[in-house]
């Protein structure tokens, strides 16, 4: 696990410091005209989750947490995720566009694969792993969610896919609209507050990012503060049953 962790920060690094194949990862996202795209400042939110993966990267190997079956269930998918965000970084910079969303598709599976076997926001678990397990994951299943649709409509977009004659603009919001659904069962089901709070953040980047196409930008605003308003219920709700 935590040569996997490093593995994954390190490719990270590498492809935009030296950058692989001479293109960054931020210059090859701007040749695709799509909407589902975030502000540049919104990929900061990589640093949070390298912290929150080496954070659990030590925390489960800890000599209190060898037998620990909660965490011990999840090694062989972390394992995948890692493998296949590695790979999607190598056939990104390569402009393989296409092969691109085999290897995004496999890191979404093992992330959502990890929450499942760790049941978050369904088992209780101790404050120190909820901070170094549970939210870590959350963020990062939640920010890969955002990342897979902005993939998809790329891709889409490299093969000049027409969008059933239906705009882009309208399918970004469309897909807008996948996400807070997405978010309104996460907190319904799970109370999953970090989930939603990357929602949230990544909605902000795209509203500032599109805000030449207002049809675009108004439904990012409008998704923003729909999963900021479940997150608020979710925090009162919570509350409650602890008063």
């Amino acid at each position: 696990t935590i040569l996997i962790t490093v593995a994954v920060i390190v490719m990270n690094f590498l492809a935009n410091a030296l950058p692989l194949n001479g293109l960054n990862t931020g210059e090859i996202s701007d040749r695709f005209q799509v909407f589902f795209v975030p502000a540049g400042y919104v990929f900061s939110i990589w640093g949070l989750i390298y912290i929150g993966l080496i954070a659990f990267s030590i925390y489960q190997a800890l000599p209190a947490q060898r037998e620990n079956s909660r965490l011990r269930r999840i090694g062989n998918w972390y394992a995948l995720s890692g493998a296949a965000n590695i790979a999607w970084l190598i056939l990104w910079h390569y402009e393989q566009f296409e092969t691109t969303l085999f290897a995004m598709f496999t890191l979404l599976l093992s992330l959502i694969f990890i929450y499942l076997q760790l049941g978050i926001g369904k088992k209780p678990v101790g404050g120190l792993e909820k901070w170094v397990v549970d939210a870590p994951f959350s963020t990062y299943l939640g920010w890969v969610t955002v990342a897979t649709i902005a993939n998809v409509t790329s891709v889409l977009d490299y093969v000049k896919w027409d969008g059933w004659d239906i705009a882009p603009q309208t399918w970004a919001v469309i897909m807008l609209g996948v996400a807070v659904l997405l978010a309104a069962v996460k907190s319904f089901t799970r109370r999953d507050v970090a989930f939603q709070l990357v929602l949230v953040w990544a909605f902000i980047g795209i509203a500032l990012k599109q805000a030449a196409a207002p049809l675009v930008a108004n439904a990012a605003w409008a998704a923003a503060a729909l999963v900021a308003l479940m997150i608020v219920v979710v925090l009162l709700t919570n509350r409650r049953r602890t008063a």
